[in-house]
């Protein structure tokens, strides 16, 4: 429908006589920061907030606040504006709303980010929902408060209060009028000594000196212990508040950070592909890149080294990191890539230093040389160290003005950059069979620059190979690409996106014999598991009777239509009838806790949680071979939100043979447990079949954690969060859990008859395959 000013407007001044004298001024102000679409649909709301029937003052301070708003963030926040006014109808009188929507010109013009406003709109609506008395308190003195804290502080003062003064009302208005001693103490913790939009403007300048051009500055949520700045759709993201570190102000490491994440901008020419690299590779090449990137500036301008210096130092002086970690070596490689003149006491890797010296005048716009020396600092470090290095220790070191890097690699940014390079294309993985790959690498006329990155689905043996891959010989681990997903934060009711990278990483294989023993030594359980089988055939023959295009006469219904005939009455032509196969339909992905915990010795025992889950797993899959149901059977582990390991021992279309015994035998546990994005890839696979039943099974021997997360509640959170999604998805989660302590989180997670818990670990062989007969029949 064509939208009618003339008539839009008399319906607004019929509603609100007050507006025949401003109304026209009113639209030409907002000609000035709106186009004409976004005006039209600007009347259309408050035409919808006038009928609301709220009073006029609710219109009048829509009228008035939305352009101001547009002016400094964007015309998409029109419908967020538009439908927290009407959420807040419900909750409360006209008179606050206009508070709300007074409000909102000085929080865009002190956040200057659609984004930031859009949380403060959020807030809004979740305090006004949970203590309406608040909000006036706290409106009357919004321009004060975000003088002094960002969004992401205010948030969490006002939730703190909601939370402390749920039922005591009186409380709740002093809290919120910061007026009682507990809200001031609480707002004092979440000030900060340097907020973003005081700096705004002189970074600008002060990046403009530097390059003579100007670059997009944004505000972004620092609320969490490990944000770093980032840069993302065509903008440096910087916190929008920063505590001084140590002797340095937060103008200064504001700085810092600019001037680190333009370095990025202004001496990259291309992206930086991640094919066939580990998250630790990568975090290496990121070490070389950004020792290149600041060589460049350095060169250029000198007193940036000081600056960075000044920042490193002030970081070293919060935290101490012991001298021997690897982390503490690698802090020490990247100073000295950094000043040549300092003392590096590393004999290995000054191997990488004195090479980046030689070379880096021949390779100041070469990002590839950053990938091949990065590889070689991966292989320096893991040649002289002992141990599998973990990529949460190697993050420990202390530089508190570095990005989080996500621009060095192939992205959409770089699509849209026209500094980017335009001949840029993400390689392409080509499966090959055996034969193509040997015969690509005996050519003589092969190109060794590639689009194509050739991968063979098995290991590839040598002539004389011993049963030892090539893979094995080099200590090289196969990984897939990398699955990012996202993850749910309780904290801000709102996604992390990409948050978390998942790598599937090829089964080590054990000895398949260990299934037949495992079955000889449960003959009890196995007699009851045929049982099962027989009980829950999946293939049986069901006779349809009564069907007119059937494949064999029905004699009943013959007998029935020829006395129908004999009478004179017209017959029933449902004379055949056929058989049908009755089949299950289900399938199901069992997913394994892999943990280091499942490593521990059950008492009074010598065995291990893991030989009991394995043993657990084998004759469940056992019992669901028999039945026929589709299944598969996978496990994961973690070392942070980087690196979620994930181990497929049977997919749906292997058959249960001696290739997955070895599998299932050769099953190992270690690292933290992030429950949430395992189930989400568990859901990837099983949203591929289709069945009319699915089924994740996941058995754990404990509560969701890892190394990089300190709040309790975060990842049951967010595994609970994972149960609601695949729920949508039509599949249904179930937890069997040998924790006895699990009645505190375990029902929260998978909610009320979606659990069991084992008291005895010794048991769980013999109740699982039981467990998954009830859940399927």
């Amino acid at each position: 429908m064509s939208f009618d000013l003339e008539e839009v407007k008399a319906s607004l001044i019929k509603s609100i006589p007050q507006l025949e004298d401003m109304l026209d001024a009113l639209i030409q102000e907002a000609s000035h920061y709106m186009n004409e679409h976004s005006r039209e649909e600007w009347l259309d709301n408050a035409n919808a907030i006038a009928y609301l029937g709220k009073g006029q003052d609710v219109v009048i301070s829509y009228l008035e606040a939305v352009p101001q708003v547009i002016a400094k963030v964007d015309d998409e926040i029109l419908d967020d504006i538009h439908e927290t006014v009407m959420k807040l109808s419900s909750v409360m009188s006209g008179e606050v709303i206009s508070l709300v929507l007074d409000s909102l010109p000085m929080v865009a013009e002190k956040t200057h980010d659609i984004d930031l406003t859009r949380q403060y709109l959020a807030l809004i609506y979740q305090i006004g929902s949970k203590t309406p008395r608040g909000m006036r308190p706290m409106l009357s003195n919004m321009d004060d408060m975000m003088t002094k804290v960002t969004v992401s502080g205010l948030r969490r003062w006002a939730q703190w209060g909601a939370q402390a003064h749920a039922r005591n009302f009186p409380a709740q208005i002093k809290y919120f009028g910061l007026e009682s001693e507990d809200s001031k103490a609480v707002f004092q913790q979440q000030r900060k000594g340097s907020l973003f939009i005081d700096y705004h403007r002189p970074i600008n300048f002060y990046l403009r000196a530097f390059w003579a051009r100007d670059f997009f500055i944004r505000p972004a949520a620092a609320d969490f212990e490990d944000f770093k700045p980032y840069f993302q759709n065509m903008a440096l993201h910087l916190p929008d508040a920063l505590n001084d570190l140590g002797d340095v102000k937060g103008g200064e490491l504001y700085r810092a950070m600019a001037a680190h994440l333009a370095s990025h901008l202004v001496y990259s020419k291309a992206a930086i592909s991640m094919e066939q690299l580990t998250p630790q590779q990568m975090f290496f090449i990121e070490i070389i890149e950004d020792a290149r990137v600041e060589y460049n500036a350095i060169k250029n301008f000198p007193g940036l080294r000081n600056l960075w210096m000044k920042v490193i130092r002030a970081s070293q002086e919060q935290t101490d990191l012991d001298p021997k970690s690897n982390a503490y070596r690698l802090e020490q490689l990247a100073i000295k890539l950094m000043n040549k003149d300092f003392d590096l006491q590393d004999e290995q890797l000054m191997i990488v230093a004195d090479k980046f010296y030689a070379e880096i005048e021949d390779n100041l716009d070469n990002e590839k040389w950053s990938w091949d020396l990065g590889i070689l600092l991966h292989n320096v470090l893991n040649i002289s160290t002992n141990k599998w290095v973990s990529l949460t220790e190697l993050n420990k070191q202390r530089f508190g003005y570095r990005d989080d890097n996500r621009f060095v690699w192939a992205s959409e940014e770089w699509a849209e950059m026209e500094a980017g390079s335009s001949g840029y294309q993400e390689t392409v993985r080509k499966h090959v069979s055996v034969m193509e790959m040997i015969n690509e690498i005996d050519s003589e006329l092969v190109d060794v620059d590639h689009d194509e990155v050739w991968v063979l689905g098995s290991e590839l043996m040598p002539y004389e190979d011993n049963g030892i891959s090539y893979n094995e010989m080099e200590g090289i681990e196969p990984v897939s690409d990398p699955y990012h997903y996202h993850e749910w934060d309780y904290r801000v009711q709102l996604n992390r996106p990409n948050w978390v990278t998942l790598y599937e990483r090829r089964a080590k294989k054990g000895d398949p014999e260990l299934y037949n023993r495992i079955l000889e030594a449960n003959k009890g359980i196995a007699h009851r598991i045929k049982q099962i089988v027989d009980k829950l055939q999946a293939v049986g023959l069901q006779r349809i009777r009564r069907l007119e295009d059937g494949d064999e006469l029905d004699l009943n219904a013959c007998v029935e239509a020829i006395t129908s005939i004999r009478m004179g009455q017209e017959p029933d032509p449902r004379i055949t009838m056929k058989n049908v196969i009755r089949s299950r339909e289900v399938s199901v992905v069992i997913l394994l806790d892999l943990s280091e915990s499942t490593n521990e010795t059950i008492a009074d025992t010598d065995r291990t949680i893991l030989e009991v889950t394995q043993e657990a797993a084998i004759l469940v899959s056992h019992a669901i071979n028999g039945i026929g149901d589709q299944f598969a059977v996978h496990g994961f582990s973690s070392d942070g939100r980087h690196d979620l390991q994930y181990v497929r021992f049977k997919q749906f279309d292997d058959s249960f043979d001696s290739e997955v015994h070895a599998r299932l035998a050769g099953m190992k546990g270690g690292l933290s447990t992030r429950m949430g994005g395992a189930m989400r890839h568990a859901g990837h696979y099983l949203q591929q079949q289709n069945s009319k039943q699915k089924l994740l099974l996941v058995i754990t021997d404990g509560e969701p954690a890892d190394i990089d997360e300190q709040d309790a509640q975060y990842l049951k959170q967010d595994a609970k969060k994972a149960v609601e999604e695949l729920q949508s998805n039509g599949i249904h989660s179930y937890c069997l859990t040998i924790d006895q302590y699990a009645d505190k989180y375990v029902h929260n997670i998978f909610g009320q008859n979606r659990y069991a818990i084992v008291d005895d670990v010794l048991k769980l062989p013999e109740k699982l395959p039981q467990l998954f007969a009830n859940l399927t029949t």
